[in-house]
């Protein structure tokens, strides 16, 4: 009992002076000098300045803890405010103290404000503070100091409430705005010598602001544990919502059985649920697939992607499609690789892709692009009547015109393959297309670009170059339909025929319509067994015999159904400054030729042609019945006005003096025939023959 006692008496002994200790403490603890001092270090060491505004306060039961209100940091050697902080409680366990342990109880910081910038030469302004600042070229040799010891941290809570964090990259000129951080947990431990990690009740949120979009995210993770044996936890839930204008994203993303160990994870199901709307038009969908993390080596293997997407627009022809998506994912960070494998089925198409790229940033990447049969015009909407007018020159002369943007060419490095068996696309329709892709330097080429098109092949190359805003085409159509072309590519009705078609045309501009008045180059034609459509030359003809005597001159509008024919049919074009000039038209029909010069004037879509019709012989096909009066006469048509309302005019008046000059050659013909005659029939009397 004795010796009870004198152990009573010693602990007794030893919490007296505990708490006389602790008493001394609260007493002695000088919160003005705790200011000074650590707004010193700050600004002899960082050269930052530390303002502690409220008065640093201690408690010492049940936890120990200290607590600061209104506090500030500033930018290294400036004025301007890094952090600013409304209050912060940190609280330690007394007892694990006593054999040298840290327990942290809580952790609280509220009202939080940091403004971290990246500099234009990829610095940060908090680099200091990371102990990253640029030392002295020669300093003395510091003396061997022991290994740190192994992290170790045990904290029971974290709460953070109403922070805000800005970030600003200085060489894009970008910044978002993170507000409204949350950040609560339960119990947070974290052992750097056993490599272990755990975490529960981890929940997170944040509202941002980028530009004009406003965004939501949250996080859930209710247990979550790493080590080096065994890795594993309940279900994380992370949704991430964007909005901005007239657009709204929702994205749902879930992990569920995770396991495996501190350097490899599987995840037996990612989950992840779409949906989106921009003006009329939604995007819902779903991809799941098992995932594999491998952390040493910084991979990450999504094995079979699967999952299924719906499209749907009023202005889609058909309202609504259904995009089913199979393949599989490989990311190896530490090589800034990765490969897709992507095969999609909608409608008639079957499309699969293979991306493998060599590097992150800038972009480095190959791939392959298979489509057996593709209709995008089946997808987009048909071209309104204001806009179809406005690409024919017709639109509001006023309206400021979209520039053209291929900022989007430089940087990256692509090379691909495309091949497409049926295409179409702008209402042009194509077969067997297959070209290769090279992206450089800004510059993008498809060469060789081959197809099979109306009847007809096609091979060469095309060109646009982010640099300057150019654009180049060299093609070389053989046995093309030139009609269906036509109407196809530029709606329009002028011309019949098969054969070929050499182009080689380059322009620069920053809009649609400079392109067209920089376009320069040239381009051949030449047809077989045609017709020039909007006149009938031979009915034309045959109205002439009635207006010979007369002078005016007749035009008329180009008319639909009526066409003339020809059996051959050559012209080159030389192109500058938007302007197509020919002066080579070479037709030929059983009874007509035809030659002509003029220019075409891509810029202003409009032509001023005159073309020369000779009648040559006359006969029963073709319409050419009735022309005997006028065989060996030229007739000038001048072909003029704006594409979608040509008119032809017939100039009988220089036909008609023709006419007159044609007739005195042949009179005078006749009678140098006569003269001719009876000289001889006097010569031979005065030989007497």
């Amino acid at each position: 009992m004795k010796a009870l006692r004198i152990v009573g008496i010693v602990v007794g002994a030893v919490v007296v002076l505990l708490l006389l200790g602790a008493v001394a403490l609260y007493a002695l603890f000088d919160g003005e000098k705790v200011k000074s001092e650590l707004s010193r270090v700050m600004l002899e060491e960082k050269q930052r300045t530390l303002v502690i505004e409220g008065q640093p306060k201690l408690s010492l039961w049940p936890d120990i803890g200290i607590a600061l209100d209104r506090v500030t940091l500033s930018e290294r050697a400036s004025k301007t405010e890094f952090v600013a902080l409304q209050s912060a409680r940190v609280s330690v366990a007394l007892m694990p103290l006593l054999s040298r342990q840290v327990k942290v109880r809580g952790l609280e910081l509220n009202g939080l404000k940091a403004t971290v910038v990246k500099t234009k030469s990829g610095s940060f302004n908090f680099s200091d503070l990371m102990g990253e600042e640029q030392k002295p070229a020669k300093t003395p040799e510091a003396p061997a100091t022991k290994p740190a010891e192994p992290l170790q941290i045990d904290i029971a809570s974290i709460k953070i409430a109403d922070a805000q964090v800005t970030w600003r990259d200085e060489k894009s000129g970008s910044t978002t705005v993170l507000s409204n951080i949350g950040l609560n947990t339960g119990r947070v431990q974290a052992d750097g010598a056993r490599k272990t990690v755990a975490v529960n009740a981890l929940a997170l949120s944040a509202r941002g602001k980028s530009a004009a979009d406003v965004f939501e995210v949250k996080l859930d993770a209710p247990r979550l544990d790493i080590s080096p044996e065994k890795s594993g936890g309940d279900k994380v839930s992370l949704a991430v919502t964007l909005a901005g204008g007239d657009r709204r994203i929702q994205l749902d993303l879930s992990l569920s059985g995770v396991q495996g160990n501190a350097d490899a994870l599987q995840i037996n199901s990612l989950a992840l649920k779409l949906d989106a709307k921009s003006g009329d038009t939604t995007v819902k969908g779903q991809l799941g697939s098992p995932v594999a993390v491998n952390v040493t080596a910084q991979t990450l293997a999504l094995s079979k992607l699967s999952g299924n997407f719906d499209v749907a627009s009023p202005k889609m022809p058909m309202k609504q499609l259904k995009l089913p998506v199979s393949g599989s994912l490989k990311v190896d960070a530490a090589r800034q690789s990765a490969v897709l494998d992507l095969a999609t089925q909608f409608d008639e198409s079957h499309i699969a892709v293979k991306l493998n790229v060599s590097k992150f940033a800038p972009l480095g990447l190959a791939f392959e692009l298979d489509v057996d049969k593709l209709n995008v015009d089946k997808y987009f909407p048909p071209q309104s009547g204001e806009a179809a007018a406005a690409g024919g020159g017709k639109g509001d002369k006023t309206a400021k015109e979209a520039p053209l943007d291929f900022s989007a060419l430089k940087g990256p490095s692509v090379r691909g393959v495309v091949r497409v068996g049926a295409l179409q696309v702008s209402g042009i329709k194509l077969d067997k297309l297959n070209t290769t892709v090279n992206l450089a330097g800004g510059r993008l080429e498809l060469a060789p670009l081959s197809m099979n098109l109306y009847q007809g092949s096609a091979s060469g190359r095309v060109a646009v170059n982010a640099v300057g805003n150019s654009v180049s085409i060299q093609q070389n159509l053989v046995g093309v339909s030139i009609n269906p072309l036509m109407k196809d590519l530029v709606n329009k009705d002028l011309l019949e025929g098969r054969g070929n078609v050499q182009v080689d045309l380059s322009s620069r501009g920053d809009t649609v319509s400079a392109m067209k008045k920089a376009l320069a180059g040239t381009a051949s034609l030449s047809l077989k067994d045609g017709a020039i459509k909007g006149i009938n030359l031979a009915q034309s003809l045959r109205d002439i015999k009635g207006k010979l005597g007369g002078q005016s001159d007749s035009t008329q509008q180009a008319k639909a159904g009526e066409k003339t024919d020809f059996s051959e049919l050559t012209a080159s074009l030389k192109v500058a400054n938007g302007v197509a000039h020919n002066d080579d038209l070479a037709m030929k029909s059983p009874f007509l030729r035809l030659a002509g010069a003029g220019d075409i004037d891509i810029g202003a879509g409009q032509m001023n042609y005159l073309a020369k019709a000779s009648v040559v012989a006359s006969g029963e096909g073709q319409g050419g019945k009735g022309l005997d009066q006028l065989k060996g006469l030229t007739v000038p048509v001048r072909v003029s006005g704006p594409f979608e309302s040509l008119s032809y005019k017939l100039e009988f008046s220089s036909m008609v003096s023709d006419l007159a000059k044609a007739r005195v050659e042949e009179k005078k013909q006749e009678i140098k025939t006569q003269a001719e005659d009876k000289a001889k029939g006097f010569l031979k009397g005065l030989l007497g023959r």
